[in-house]
């Protein structure tokens, strides 16, 4: 061991939004247990490229002994996570197959006990929508209006399909249980493989959820493509925020 500059969390500020994730090129941070947590000295360069994105400000360098920095067991872990990402998902599962769905529902069944209307049908216009699973050059995606929900948005916004999906293709993700670098990786291949007309934001009002956010800005960062995000935010109660723009 040596003493050297290392990054330090602050486990009773952070919040677990996952914003500084996606900065750490080592990846050296991870969320576990609903913290942000260095997973090995080793994988710490010490030159904080982390500070700055936290909103808590729970992130700090400071002198300490520590592991020395191995760029070699970093090279692994990052080859290691990258092949992780690559592996199929769903082991080939037809349920993930990518299909747009017809517009036509007045046949579809509604339950007997279903308290829906039975003429205000879904609006949902694509499967999959799991950020995970959804292929990056689905032809759907090409000229789309892009919706990118926190998967928490449609069970507390009654009104989901009829204000916040129709026209739009889906995504949802949960910034805070998933792997953020890997959903950034991933939007960044849809937005430069696809001529999105917009892209809309929507996440709940609680800390940990506005990291969904942050990793479509990275995203848009990272493939170079200048799309205006519309934000909306969520109540606990259900209540849709004031929207915001941001470039």
């Amino acid at each position: 061991m040596v003493k050297r500059k290392v990054v330090e969390i602050d486990e009773e500020k952070c919040n677990g939004c996952g914003e500084c994730i996606p900065q750490c090129h080592e990846g050296a941070l991870q969320i576990i247990d609903g913290k942000a947590r260095l997973v090995s000295d080793r994988y710490c360069d010490g030159l904080g490229a982390c500070l700055g994105t936290c909103p808590q400000d729970a992130i700090r360098i400071i002198e300490r002994n520590a592991d020395d920095f191995d760029e070699e067991a970093v090279e692994e872990r990052l080859q290691k996570q990258k092949n992780q990402k690559a592996k199929p998902q769903m082991g080939g599962c037809p349920g993930a197959a990518a299909f747009e769905i017809g517009a036509d529902r007045s046949q579809r069944p509604v339950p007997a006990n279903s308290r829906a209307d039975k003429n205000t049908p879904s609006a949902l216009s694509q499967w999959p929508v799991q950020l995970r699973l959804v292929p990056v050059d689905a032809p759907y995606f090409d000229g789309a209006d892009l919706l990118i929900a926190a998967d928490c948005a449609p069970f507390a916004y009654a009104d989901f399909h009829t204000e916040l999906l129709a026209g739009r293709k889906l995504l949802i993700g949960c910034p805070k249980l998933d792997d953020g670098e890997f959903y950034r990786d991933k939007l960044k291949e849809i937005f430069e493989k696809n001529d999105l007309c917009s892209v809309t934001v929507v996440h709940m009002e609680v800390p940990c959820c506005h990291g969904l956010l942050a990793i479509v800005r990275s995203a848009l960062d990272a493939a170079k493509v200048d799309l205006e995000v519309n934000v909306k935010v969520l109540s606990v109660n259900g209540e849709l925020r004031d929207s915001e723009s941001v470039s």
